[in-house]
């Protein structure tokens, strides 16, 4: 099964461990689901300079791309035609490319190639 998996890990303005471990669960349940991509809502934070779990949320995908257990990510303000990993993604799940964040700039997601 295609498709993207929407992992919301902000509702209910949870700690940076919290979201964390949603995101990581999150991620679990949608590679064994079968979806080719996860679009995680993370916010932006309250002081409109990016959050303590945005910060978070970048970080960890980096560690699980390179520790392999996701292929690629892009911050929702990347996630246009111009970038490498955008483009990658649209090109595995082209439905992403009619995504309502696709060329948005939308600070508060994450889009994850799993």
């Amino acid at each position: 099964m295609a498709g993207c998996q929407v992992i919301n890990i902000e509702s209910g303005m949870p700690t940076v461990d919290v979201a964390r471990t949603r995101l990581s669960q999150g991620l679990r349940s949608a590679k064994a689901a079968g979806y080719t991509v996860a679009k995680v809502i993370h916010g932006y934070g309250s002081s409109g300079k990016g959050g303590a779990i945005k910060t978070d949320v970048q970080r960890t995908l980096q560690q699980k791309r390179a520790s392999g257990q996701i292929k690629a990510f892009v911050r929702g303000e990347d996630f246009s035609p111009f970038d490498a990993s955008a483009r990658l993604i649209v090109e595995r799940c082209p439905q992403m490319a009619r995504d309502i964040d696709y060329n948005r700039q939308n600070h508060g997601v994450t889009i994850v190639l799993l």
